[in-house]
């Protein structure tokens, strides 16, 4: 399947678009007619022993460059990080993104931990963040535009009041105020929390808008199919102040695909749409009446390996030791692509994000190919970590490292060495109360 590169500076324009083409639902409909098979890849043991110490010391290297990417690209008045970087030049972009902020929040927690910061210095730029949205970012009733000037905290773009991406915010504000546990930091955080009024954005459906603008009101768009919304539908189900209905965990659509015997929920999209919500929430041992949403992620990610496996016929830079697509930039712009089913104008370009977003889910196979991007190609590594892509066929290799795409890599890296996000994120009330209500329990896997 082909689909039209986006015009537009978000990735969630591309899934506006797939989500609605009749011609997917074909590959949908195979799936739901196949009888049911045991899932074939087994949940990984994570925490220590789960890599090598040779593989640590790696992970260790790329979480803290990833780490100065948050540090260096942020304003430290406004706590706002940079959308994107091009690492050649002196970038002097002035664009943020409140996703990459939400990352940058929890790579704070992450820098203190690792001795990458001093405890003082990540307080202080924790605090500078919690203040400036607070009391100088302009939000409607409490959800924040996506784009934002990185000095002012004015929007950008005509940007949407965005709902995931205010989602991805909070996780990071809830990180900080489970790991700096100060009065001030953590009043701040619940402000922010319990100002969001989830109940607007479902006052008339269970299915939550993608965005709101003022000058057109709720964009036409729901999140509707499974993606990274778990992690909305569960935030606000947690709220206190302004809860989600409990229909509307049940409002979503889980389609069930198939690929070379595995069964799985997904969606005609990228990989990241599999790891974003687990970057925070901890799934593991857990399901609600659905699904093992930690396990449908390992499968999800071990298809998409099989899927590069076999685009190798195409593109031999495609191995067991390179593989990993999932929105990025190209050679040609930035492209949303992934799959199965093929999505975008693939061509052989790899995507570091991609397979180290699934690092918890398949720990060995995504190690292996970290190891050959940074063994085997150098232009490929920055003082920020991986570019954001690059083709070993036409040798062409990014200038730019994105925000959402450096911070999925530092969160899951730091997760599969420790579970260090996932301790300190569900110690919150909210994200505890939302799982409750979404119905998961316990089991043994």
């Amino acid at each position: 399947m082909k689909v039209t590169p986006s015009n537009g500076p978000s990735r969630r324009d591309f899934v506006r678009q797939v989500l609605g083409v009749g011609g997917c639902l074909s590959f949908a409909r195979l799936a739901f007619s196949q009888p049911a098979r045991k899932l074939a890849v087994s949940s990984p043991k994570l925490g220590p022993g789960a890599i090598s110490p040779e593989d640590d010391r790696l992970l260790n290297d790329l979480e803290k460059a990833n780490f100065q990417y948050f540090w260096e690209q942020t304003n430290p008045k406004t706590g706002l990080v940079k959308d994107r970087c091009n690492v050649h030049v002196n970038d002097k972009g002035i664009v943020g993104s409140i996703a990459a902020t939400g990352f940058g929040l929890t790579a704070l927690c992450i820098g203190e931990k690792r001795g990458f910061v001093s405890r003082a210095a990540a307080q202080e730029r924790a605090l500078a963040t919690l203040r400036c949205l607070w009391a100088r970012l302009p939000n409607h009733r409490g959800f924040f535009y996506h784009w934002a000037n990185v000095n002012t905290g004015e929007r950008v773009w005509d940007a949407e009041v965005s709902s995931v991406d205010t989602t991805i915010l909070l996780c990071g504000v809830l990180a900080c105020r489970e790991y700096f546990p100060t009065e001030e930091i953590q009043e701040l955080a619940d402000e922010i929390f319990d100002r969001v009024e989830w109940t607007w954005l479902s006052e008339d459906t269970a299915l939550l808008p993608h965005g709101w603008t003022p000058e057109m009101g709720f964009l036409p768009y729901r999140w509707d199919n499974y993606s990274e919304l778990m992690m909305m539908y569960l935030l606000g189900l947690g709220s206190d102040s302004y809860p989600l209905r409990d229909e509307t965990w049940e409002a979503w659509k889980r389609l069930t695909f198939e690929y070379d015997g595995l069964r799985y929920i997904g969606s005609f999209a990228p990989l990241f749409v599999h790891q974003y919500s687990q970057a925070w929430f901890d799934f593991r041992g857990k399901r609600d009446k659905y699904a093992d949403y930690f396990q449908n992620s390992v499968s999800a990610t071990d298809v998409h390996r099989r899927f590069c496996l076999e685009l190798a016929k195409q593109f031999p830079s495609y191995s067991e030791d390179l593989w990993g697509i999932t929105a990025s930039d190209s050679a040609n712009g930035y492209v949303i692509w992934g799959g199965p089913p093929a999505v975008g104008p693939i061509d052989g370009t790899i995507v570091p994000s991609a397979s180290a977003g699934s690092l918890p889910f398949l720990p060995q196979p995504v190690m292996r190919v970290l190891r050959t991007i940074k063994d085997r190609y150098p232009s490929a590594w920055n003082k920020y970590g991986f570019v954001n892509a690059f083709n070993p066929l036409t040798k062409w290799y990014d200038t730019d490292v994105i925000g959402i795409d450096t911070g999925i890599t530092l969160l899951m890296a730091e997760n599969v060495r420790t579970g260090f996000v996932w301790e300190i994120f569900m110690k919150n009330e909210a994200a505890q109360r939302g799982m409750q209500r979404a119905g998961f329990k316990k089991y043994k896997t």
